[in-house]
């Protein structure tokens, strides 16, 4: 499985919404930018309802609610996962990632470029702070 690359710094979340639709980066871009949601925009680092207004855009349906995390093997088969959650000057700040279960396993899948590989299964280098789950049917 080829996992989408964010393309830019800041893109993560419209390349995770790509990995689960299984558009190219650029197309759910456009559409996101059609929608005034732009990675550069410094707001999508703290809410989450940018990526469900996306997600929907694509016909994508996604909990209303972010579910704190417990256990890898409590997630549902698909869900947005925010790792790398922190706080600065009071704001929430998290990195998005993909989580996947099927029948050849679960899986992450994070767009970060900078990574060697984008398909994770180093569950416990992985802190997630809460999901969100996406049912693609």
């Amino acid at each position: 499985m080829n996992v989408i690359i964010q393309e830019e710094k800041t893109g993560c979340g419209i390349a995770s919404v790509a990995n689960i639709v299984g558009r190219p980066y650029a197309e759910v871009k456009a559409r996101a930018n059609a929608m005034g949601i732009f990675a550069t925009d410094d707001t999508l680092y703290s809410d989450t309802g940018y990526v469900r207004n996306l997600l929907k855009e694509l016909g994508v349906k996604s909990s209303s609610v972010e579910i704190p995390f417990e256990k890898w093997d409590k997630l549902p088969d698909l869900a947005l996962l925010s790792i790398k959650y922190h706080e600065e000057g009071g704001r929430s700040f998290w990195h998005w990632v993909v989580f996947k279960r099927d029948i050849e396993g679960s899986k992450v899948l994070d767009s970060a470029a900078y990574l060697n590989g984008n398909t994770r299964t180093d569950f416990q280098a992985m802190e997630p702070k809460w999901f969100i789950e996406v049912r693609t049917i």
